[in-house]
């Protein structure tokens, strides 16, 4: 019998014809809003709100008391403040509106914060907000990639891992490429997936744009994906392997012209009318791209590095490398927490679907995502290059699909015990590791510490021993897992939205420390410098009345007097000032609103300009002030490189200023006047 609830109701018959087609659009009204609160008609009920629900909560961890961080890494920000000011500048991602150097990286994280800025204004909120709600829009996308074949539940807990990762959370809270770069490769996936359902030539080419687009974020860490992208739809796209092949040929041209476009027009623009390369010693693209930005991150040979060569007990200077360096004391508690219980999820999918056709649709998501993560991982656990422990926010958009997805056929034989004693031991590990990690800051939150230990054991042992997980027990059961099981890094996440973060490598969590740079480990270098570098950092303390010289991992700090300064007519200046490395140029940058030409680079090696282009533009009148002090490794004695990392080229402009332009102390900064030389 049908309920009076399940018959449509009796509607009166319309006075006209008006009244009929005003009743059906309201109808048609609520049928939309009622689709659009629900989702999809084969969605639980629960899933969209839930989906509303995870976004809202995500948006406020992300956004709230965002503008704390001020300019967050200055580097990045003077960028984008020169992009507002040059179309060339914003192009290239040069440093300054005047052109002098790049950034180290190519432009499309800077395009995307300085569209932001060119619309609402060069600050705070402007360039950190897109990286906010690149965060936001990953979560989104990553539940969507993993909802379409797997349902709304797992998709949610994919969403919520990548959400709740603490070095998730501190760089979807600022401005280094990191957070355009996860936008753009769980894009990638999420095209992936779709090509993979109908062996679909356009969702791939989208697909592979999407890592051609990432490569022009970050260069080589984009193209860590590639190898999982490339096998899984070579092996898995329901079609002939000759049509799968042709496929992946189209993909790899999409691939290479997303990419290469503008790696091209920068190549061919002559040289003399462009920024220099910054992180080159040739002043080339190609250089950057497979040398400092490339390989030499996996081999450690870099030129222009900091790092690179030999380090104490052989470690290298950028920490000993091995499998167990994404768990050390300085990347472990950033994205490690639920890499084991992935890592264990993934091989057992893997091993339930053994016997599954090559099409199969949880083999295959196990082996996209499963092969970001292990490749990713690999990478940066071996990685002899420039390493910092920020990178792993890669890491999480990967754990979280495979615990989503590895999640998943467990639950579903819950009723087996195989499947009970899968699903508790996973629970177990993942509780006591977040023990662990927690209990490396012993003193902070130690109930919480406590709470995760042996809540996870009760819940693993309810799960094991239970005889049925079915209906509000099951679903109260394993809502207290998921608690648990995220507790740890959730609560490392609300501490890092919490505090302000600044210089040029963030660390996450109660653990992070306060040296230069924002970095955990001693002179803001995780396990790379032992004691920092020899002598600190070169101009790194604060000189006095608010201003500072910054350093090599730190912006500077100026003040009124020192902007009175450089603001001084400055119509008639190309530059209003030279100050030694990328970071002590962006804070006066910054602060006066004029471009200041980063001698030497972000490290201060970079040959540009040469003594002799210097000198030149003195002459020209194009260089205002010289500010000393400040950072790179330009006055920092440290070997490596051609010359040296004491960059030949720094030190005699250096010196040059200081032997031929008499000094002024403003606010405790030495500052030389360019256009006053001391003698003829």
């Amino acid at each position: 019998m049908t309920s009076t609830l399940d018959r449509p109701p009796t509607v009166p018959e319309p006075p006209s014809a008006t009244g009929a087609t005003s009743v059906a659009a309201d109808a048609r009204g609520r049928g939309r809003l009622q689709r659009l609160a629900r989702g999809p008609e084969q969605d639980p009920s629960w899933a969209r709100p839930a989906l509303v629900a995870l976004l809202v909560a995500t948006g406020v961890l992300y956004l709230w008391g965002l503008g704390t961080s001020g300019w967050a890494n200055s580097f990045y920000s003077a960028a984008v403040q020169a992009g507002t000011k040059s179309w060339k500048a914003f192009f290239f991602g040069s440093s300054d509106a005047a052109n002098s150097i790049t950034v180290d990286k190519p432009p499309v994280s800077l395009w995307v914060m300085g569209i932001s800025a060119r619309l609402f204004g060069v600050n705070a909120w402007s360039i950190l907000v897109p990286q906010a709600l690149a965060g936001v829009a990953s979560v989104g996308v990553l539940y969507a990639a993993i909802k379409r074949w797997f349902g709304a539940g797992p998709g949610l807990i994919a969403g919520a891992v990548l959400a709740l990762t603490p070095v998730a959370t501190l760089m979807f809270r600022f401005n280094n490429p990191d957070a355009v770069l996860v936008l753009l490769l769980v894009l990638g996936a999420y095209a992936l997936t779709r090509a993979l359902e109908r062996a679909s030539t356009g969702w791939l080419v989208l697909a592979w744009s999407f890592v051609g687009f990432g490569f022009l974020t970050k260069m080589l860490q984009a193209l860590l994906v590639a190898p999982a992208f490339a096998l899984v739809y070579l092996v898995c796209a329901p079609t002939s392997f000759r049509r799968r092949f042709l496929q992946s040929a189209a993909g790899f041209v999409a691939l290479v012209a997303s990419a290469g476009w503008w790696i091209a027009i920068v190549e061919l623009w002559p040289a003399s009318s462009r920024p220099y390369i910054g992180g080159s010693q040739e002043n080339s693209i190609l250089e950057l791209t497979l040398g400092y930005n490339g390989l030499g991150r996996l081999t450690g040979n870099e030129t222009g590095s900091v790092g690179g060569g030999g380090g104490p007990n052989g470690a290298g200077m950028w920490g000993a490398t091995g499998w167990n360096r994404l768990f050390n004391s300085d990347f472990g508690t950033q994205a490690g927490w639920l890499i084991p219980t992935a890592l264990v999820l993934l091989v057992a999918g893997l091993w339930l679907r053994r016997r599954a056709p090559r099409v199969d649709r949880a083999r295959t998501a196990l082996l996209l995502w499963g092969g970001w993560l292990v490749v990713t991982a690999l990478a940066f656990s071996y990685a002899k290059g420039i390493i910092h422990a920020y990178y792993t926010v890669a890491l999480a958009p990967a754990i979280g699909a495979v615990i989503g997805i590895g999640l998943l056929p467990w639950w579903q034989r819950r009723d087996e015990l195989w499947g009970r004693i899968v699903l508790a031991g996973t629970l177990a590990l993942t509780t006591t590791f977040s023990y662990s990690l927690l209990h490396r800051t012993p003193d902070w939150a130690p109930l919480l510490q406590q709470a995760v230990l042996f809540g996870g054991f009760a819940v693993a042992a309810a799960i094991a021993l239970a005889p049925s997980l079915r209906g509000k027990v099951g679903a109260a059961v394993a809502a207290g897992a998921l608690v648990l099981a995220l507790a740890g890094p959730a609560a490392y996440s609300i501490q890092t939205a919490s505090v302000a973060h600044g210089g040029s490598i963030p660390s996450a969590g109660p653990g992070a420390g306060g040296g230069p740079g924002g970095g955990r480990g001693p002179g803001g270098m995780p396990g790379a410098f032992p004691g920092g570098f020899p002598g600190g950092f070169p101009g790194g303390a604060a000189t006095g009345a608010g201003a500072n010289a910054g350093g090599l991992l730190e912006g500077s700090t100026s003040s009124a007097a020192i902007d009175a300064l450089l603001q001084q007519d400055v119509d008639q200046y190309r530059w209003a000032a030279a100050a030694v490395g990328s970071n002590s140029a962006a804070g006066y940058q910054l602060s006066s609103d004029q471009p200041v030409m980063p001698v030497g680079g972000f490290n201060g090696s970079d040959p540009s300009p040469t003594l002799a282009e210097f000198q030149a533009y003195v002459a020209d009148g194009d260089i205002h002030w010289f500010i000393a002090g400040g950072g790179g490794m330009g006055g920092g004695g440290m070997g490596g490189g051609p010359g040296g990392m004491t960059s030949s080229t720094t030190s005699a402009i250096s010196t040059w200023v200081s032997s031929n332009f008499t000094a002024t102390t403003v606010d405790g900064v030495t500052l030389y006047d360019l256009t006053a030389p001391t003698s003829s």
